[in-house]
């Protein structure tokens, strides 16, 4: 009897054992499936995208900013400049320039209607230094502008005068390189204006389209070598003999000879030119008290131009 309680015991031990080593066995399955399942799951997922690196940046510096601000007004301050130099410029090119009708002929005075009443000064020989500053000066306290015509040498040795008289708004024409009273074959009279036009071009930008002889001399190869390269050859209708008469006979002169349309030859340059520097202010006085109007020979001639062109309208 006790040998049958013995076996039954042992079995009775064999199938708790059995049931210890499922158990535990189930629960060392579980605990490895636990801990490498997820780690093969993250090893098979795809990296995560990095995040961008951002670096961190420090407000920029007042002396910085300043310094940009600094740069950029001056590029605007320039830029103002350059389209002002431009504005003059194209001023300056209009302020002598010609309407092509007149080109190629010569003229004394413009032809106006009794509406208009105006006067164009002219100043010879320039540019020239003391006298012309002082006579840009009188021209300018009167808000007057004139018409200089210039000799190239003259030029030549006082550019920066040449450059005053063109950016306050004066009309500039030529009278020659050397400025002398002699025959010329058209290869001298090309060299002597040529020359001169490339200069002005040059010293002001502008392309000058007239020409005045020295002396008024119309027959020595000048003028008709000008008037080939269609320049208009200007002369004047009233002559104020600034270079032989005395300040009070030359403010006579111009007051006898004045008329509408009327061009008058004085002159800035080639000498002593105190006496005309003198007279100027009561010239423009007097003409002015008279009723004139001052103008550049450009000026004087679009307004014939004008005249010319209401004719032939009121004729059709």
């Amino acid at each position: 009897m006790k040998e049958i309680n013995d076996v039954t015991n042992i079995k009775r031990l064999l199938r708790r054992r059995k049931k210890l080593i499922v158990a535990f066995l189930a629960a060392a399955g579980s605990f490895l499936l636990g801990v490498t399942l997820p780690m093969n799951l993250r090893a098979n997922q795809p990296a995560p995208p990095r995040q961008p690196q951002v670096l961190a940046v420090s407000s920029p510096e007042p002396k910085l900013i300043s310094n940009v601000s600094g740069i950029a007004g001056a590029i605007a301050h320039r830029v103002e400049v350059s389209q002002q130099a431009l504005a003059q410029q194209q001023e300056t090119r209009f302020q002598s320039s010609l309407p092509s009708q007149f080109k190629g002929t010569m003229l004394r005075q413009a032809k106006l209607d009794e509406q208009h009443k105006a006067i164009a000064l002219t100043f010879d020989d320039g540019p020239w230094p003391t006298t012309t500053r002082q006579i840009l000066e009188i021209l300018k306290k009167n808000n007057i502008k004139a018409t200089f015509f210039w000799v190239g040498r003259y030029l030549q040795t006082y550019p920066e005068l040449g450059k005053q008289v063109a950016s306050a708004g004066h009309a500039i024409g030529n009278h020659t390189w050397n400025h002398q009273y002699i025959k010329y074959n058209e290869d001298g009279a090309a060299r002597e204006i040529d020359r001169t036009s490339s200069l002005i071009e040059e010293v002001t930008g502008v392309k000058t389209s007239m020409f005045r002889p020295p002396g008024g001399i119309l027959n020595n190869g000048l003028a008709a070598y000008a008037q080939k390269k269609n320049y208009a050859v200007i002369m004047w209708s009233a002559d104020s003999l600034d270079w032989r008469t005395a300040t009070q006979s030359l403010m006579d002169n111009v007051m006898r000879q004045a008329n509408s349309g009327g061009i008058v030859l004085m002159h800035d340059g080639g000498g002593n030119r105190s006496r005309t520097v003198q007279a100027l202010p009561d010239i423009i006085a007097k003409l002015r008290k008279e009723g004139y109007k001052f103008v550049t020979v450009p000026e004087l001639l679009r307004m014939q131009e004008q005249v010319l062109n209401k004719q032939e309208t009121a004729q059709k």
